[in-house]
């Protein structure tokens, strides 16, 4: 006995000593979490992945390097020339040096040595690492969590000595989570309902219900246009509206109907690329084109081109990867592997659509490229047109044949009153200006071709009064003309506006390199047709040219003739589905145009304009190389089978009244088909160029310094591009929700735990870099990224599992203990109460008032608040002053005072996470402010009316309303003593109380009595004004 009595004391003496000696070793340094963040914040800048800017070549963000430069020796701090520069005094060998003000702390010294002395390990970058399978903690003896989230809780509570705080209690959890899934109040009726039901799963049915609300949609979507930087305005100073609330109204129909995240993303990427895209998935994309847009004069279309490129590359990379990208424009990034031609790399990608560097400012054309928003019913019209147009232009080979007899009849007959009277032999003339005589400004008459010509100075349009085609409409226009040089860039002729604004729609003849081009635009570039000459014209020598048309809004339409020959083209743009008229500049002007380059010292004779397309024989007459008098002279044996084809097509188009008929039937039904697609909404989208863009890494970001041409593709740190993926945006997004990617999970999960809980695992949403803030629960943030994508990306599901867990439904209420040993709430030992967001604020006071509208989409309203706007803007009347906050006109330069003021984002780039402020303008809008003074006023009337005589039930009801539960005695004594003092002053001063009840444009009832109305409108305010209505707890 004595025996087993000494063995067991060894055995404890053992056990105590074991346990003392692992407690006196030192804790394990983590690199991720303890180190690099020293090392990034203090020494990347000169030591890190930018090579540019590395100072004596040493690298501490790689571990070979910083081992070969003995900064670092592992086991041996003393002998780290890291540890000495460190701990040095000489401020000639300090670092960081003195100047840089990024001193070392004696604690954060301490854990370098720590490191090195354990040996100095390296980790990949957390957010780097593939996501691996991460093991549920087992929690012993504990009956809280409910669900995997609260085993990774609990275990990070209990390292740290802290424990779950107790539940909230019911009231407080439904404001809770219905504010947090639809961002409306829970309504009276909801809460008795689920105060009244005892069931186990009562809590669970109200999530249920909340998810499958339409509000559930209008609330994610309104999360999501920050990360979109959404806009109704175009942005910078002249800050037009733009169509592109449609884009909005899909976002909200794909929350609403739980499109997988990964399905969600593609179709915002690439929808336009996946097989037989649907309307829906194309207009998806106009989330890349919701960058800011420019017009101002002076402002360089490329320059503002690239910046768009920039936008989009730098959304992507923040929305998606967590990544400040954009710290790698304009070179290598200094904290994190990612270089500035992986940049460019990554740019590539959003750099091939046929899109302008600044939109229309004499119209409100779409900037290209664009989506028509036709419905089921427009569809079916235009297919049905299209359809009957082809087969009409099908029918002239047999059209030809059964007009042989005319034809012959007409060949054989008497020309000569024909040739003898021009306007007959070439009809359908409608200006000719010979220059012979009249005044044509600074420009000066010179000998020409026929008589006297014009030599233009390149500054002074002449004008005729004729030229305003529709696209539908053929026409040619004829003219002798002389370029003394080879000119970079020179208009002939144009009917339009001005050439830097990109929908200066119309037509157009111009000198571009050298080569002749002639173009019918709507929105350049994406919105035209345009052809040029292959070869450059001649200089210093007399051409007739010509440019023919036939209406049919496609590129091969369009005819260039020099000297009566049709001169070998090129395709510059095919895609012209608008009208080309509008935006001003009805008529043609000759040889200048506004903000562009005119024809200066050119000369041009014998300018004519025709109403019709001109056949061969008509230009080559026109251009004196075989007149059809000749051609009319001929015997059918002289002429050659050519001439044969050309007279011929030259007698259907002007004298057989069958082949007329049926040209004009063409028209009709092409002005048929312009009508109908002319009023069609478009929105801005993406679509690719069928010739790809080369993408330049551009030395220091600059537009002007093109270095190496780079092709897309993607970081060497992150996974490698899908084998067998298009080298295309939907490539792209293939890699991004590929299983492999690190990311993209990663960033998704904690954007919407910090939707829920104020602050996400990480705590730079906006970066997963080296300059962010590492996980507080890595693998809890892992395990929810793998079980996220495991489920289909399921975001419904995601947020269910967090607000069915017990850590989401603890009590806000804090203990001394924890605020002591966790100020911040990191390890989330109690919910974080915080207040509600601006769109709640408003519309928490639009539900319980009565006020909100709840009609889901539509165009922007105005509220009340845009009329005080740094740029007012005339409100909305009726039912656009109370539709919830997500629908109201963003304006970039002058946002909604009241969103702002509540730290709204001004979405002029992509925001994850808003800025929380406090001011006393926020206390000034809530009390003053027309719509929240209103709302107060519905609130008190719907109480009177329900309680007429008992001011305490009423109040009673107003309160509950806000706050979701009843007053105490305390709240409800000072309440009433409020109301009884308003009512007082209201009862000896009724003006005072009709022009409180004015204030709103719903009109007060007049069946209450005013300074009772008024004073329980006080008593309204007041409590939407109290911080249990204003905070989510």
């Amino acid at each position: 006995m004595k025996s087993l009595l000494r063995i067991s004391t060894i055995m404890l003496t053992f056990a105590v000593l074991a346990v003392q000696v692992k407690a006196a070793e030192p804790a394990k340094i983590s690199f991720n979490q303890d180190v690099r963040p020293i090392l990034s914040d203090r020494c990347y800048f000169c030591h890190g992945p930018d090579p540019a800017h590395r100072e004596a070549d040493l690298r501490l963000d790689d571990r070979d390097v910083a081992l070969e430069f003995l900064a670092i020796v592992p086991g041996k701090p003393d002998e780290s020339e890291l540890i000495r520069r460190i701990e040095s005094h000489d401020p000639d060998e300090q670092m960081p040096p003195p100047a840089s003000k990024r001193m070392i702390s004696a604690e954060e010294i301490d854990t370098l040595r720590s490191w090195i002395t354990q040996g100095a390990e390296y980790q990949q970058h957390w957010s780097f690492r593939r996501i691996e399978e991460t093991a549920v903690p087992e929690i012993a003896d504990s009956t809280w969590p409910t669900n995997e989230i609260d085993h990774f809780i609990l275990q990070a509570l209990k390292e740290r000595q802290l424990q779950p705080n107790q539940p909230a209690n019911r009231e407080t959890l439904l404001r809770r989570v219905t504010f947090d899934l639809t961002g409306l109040p829970p309504t009276l009726e909801e809460l008795d309902a689920f105060l009244l039901d005892e069931s186990p799963k009562a809590y669970e049915k109200v999530v249920d219900r909340l998810l499958a609300s339409p509000a559930y949609g209008e609330r994610m979507t309104s999360e999501w246009l920050d990360v979109a930087r959404y806009s109704d305005t175009y942005g910078y100073q002249v800050d037009r509206d733009r169509f592109v609330w449609p884009w909005r109204d899909w976002v909200i129909n794909s929350f609403n109907q739980n499109l997988p995240y990964d399905q969600f993303i593609t179709e915002q990427l690439a929808g336009d690329l996946l097989p037989n895209p649907t309307q829906d998935q194309i207009l998806a994309t106009t989330f890349n084109r919701l960058h800011p847009q420019k017009v101002e004069g002076g402002s360089v279309p490329e320059e503002f081109r690239i910046e768009y490129v920039a936008d989009r590359t730098q959304t992507f990379a923040t929305a998606f990867l967590g990544l400040t990208m954009e710290c790698a424009r304009c070179h290598s990034h200094k904290y994190d592997p990612l270089t500035q031609t992986e940049y460019y790399q990554i740019s590539s990608f959003f750099d091939n659509i046929d899109e302008a560097g600044l939109y229309s400012f004499f119209t409100s054309a779409i900037p290209t490229p664009t989506l028509l928003l036709t419905n089921d019913q427009q569809k079916q019209q235009i297919a049905d047109l299209q359809k009957a147009i082809t087969e009409k232009v099908s029918e002239e080979a047999q059209l030809r044949q059964e007009a042989h007899s005319r034809y012959e009849e007409w060949r054989v007959g008497d020309h000569s009153e024909l040739i003898k009277d021009q306007q007959k032999l070439i009809p359908d003339q409608i200006a000719h200006l010979d220059f012979e005589s009249g005044s044509f400004g600074n420009n000066t008459s010179v000998p020409g071709v026929h008589g006297q010509a014009v030599k233009l100075t390149g500054d002074d349009a002449i004008n005729l009064e004729v030229g305003n085609f529709r696209r539908f409409q053929p026409f040619s226009v004829s003219l002798w003309m002389q370029t003394p040089d080879v000119k970079e860039r020179a208009v002939i002729f144009h009917r339009s506006r001005a050439w830097t604004d990109a929908a200066s729609r119309g037509y157009e003849m111009l000198i571009e390199e050298g080569r002749l081009s002639a173009s019918l635009i709507h929105f350049w570039p994406g919105n035209a047709i345009s052809i040029r000459t292959k070869d450059k014209i001649p200089t210093s020598e007399w051409l007739h040219v010509a440019m023919t048309y036939d209406g049919s809004s496609r590129a091969g339409g369009i005819g260039l003739w020099i000297n009566g020959v049709k001169a070998e083209t090129e395709i510059i743009r095919n895609q012209l589905q608008k009208n080309i008229t509008g935006g001003g500049g009805d008529n043609i002007a000759i040889g200048e145009r506004f903000r562009d380059r005119g024809f200066k010292n050119g000369l041009v004779d014998d300018f004519k304009v025709y109403q019709r397309e001109l056949t061969l024989v008509e230009v080559a007459d026109l251009a004196e190389r075989q007149s059809l008098e000749s051609i009319l002279a001929m015997t059918t044996e002289e002429r050659t089978p050519e001439q044969l084809f050309r007279i011929k097509t030259y007698y259907l188009s002007n004298f057989d009244e069958a082949y007329r008929k049926h040209l004009e039937e063409l028209r009709s039904m092409r002005e048929k088909l312009c009508n109908l697609l002319d009023p069609v909404s478009e929105i801005m989208v993406m679509r690719e160029r069928e010739e790809p863009r080369p993408t330049y890494l551009l030395n220091r970001g600059d537009y002007t310094q093109p270095a190496d041409e780079v092709r897309d593709e993607i970081p060497a740190v992150l996974n490698p591009f899908p084998e067998g993926a298009p080298r295309n945006r939907l490539g792209l997004a293939k890699w991004l929700i590929d299983r492999d990617n690190p990311l993209t999970a990663r960033v998704t999960v904690n954007r919407y735990w910090q939707m829920l809980f104020s602050q996400g695992l990480v705590r730079t949403p906006e970066d997963f870099g080296s300059q962010g803030v590492p996980p507080t629960h890595p693998e809890l943030l892992d395990w929810l990224a793998l079980d996220f994508m495991t489920h289909n990306w399921d975001v419904k599901r995601l947020l269910k599992q967090i607000v069915m867990s017990n850590t989401y439904q603890q009590s806000s209420q804090v203990k001394p203990e924890d605020l002591k040993r966790d100020p911040e709430n990191r390890w989330l030992a109690r919910f974080p109460a915080r207040r509600l967001p601006a769109e709640m604020l408003r519309d928490n006071a639009l539900a319980v008032s009565g006020l909100l509208v709840e009609k889901v989409g539509g165009a922007p309203v105005k509220p009340y608040e845009v009329e005080d706007s740094f740029k007012p803007t005339p409100r909305s009347k009726g039912e656009g002053l109370y539709r919830r906050s997500l629908y109201t006109y963003w304006k970039r330069t002058g946002p909604a005072p009241a969103m702002m003021t509540f730290d709204a984002s001004k979405r002029d780039v992509c925001q994850v996470k808003r800025e929380k402020t406090s001011s006393p303008l926020q206390a000034f809008i809530m009390m003053n402010g027309p719509q929240f003074v209103e709302a107060a006023r519905n609130l008190a009337e719907e109480s009177l009316r329900l309680h007429p005589e008992d001011s305490t039930a009423a109040i009673t009801r107003m309160f509950r309303q806000l706050t979701s539960r009843a007053p105490s005695d305390q709240e409800m004594s000072v309440l009433n003593n409020l109301y009884q003092q308003n009512r007082t002053h209201f009862q000896t001063n009724p003006e005072a109380a009709l022009s409180y009840l004015k204030i709103g444009d719903k009109t007060r009832d007049e069946s209450l009595e005013p300074a009772q109305c008024a004073a329980l409108t006080v008593v309204a305010n007041t409590l939407l004004n109290y911080d249990e209505t204003m905070m989510q707890r």
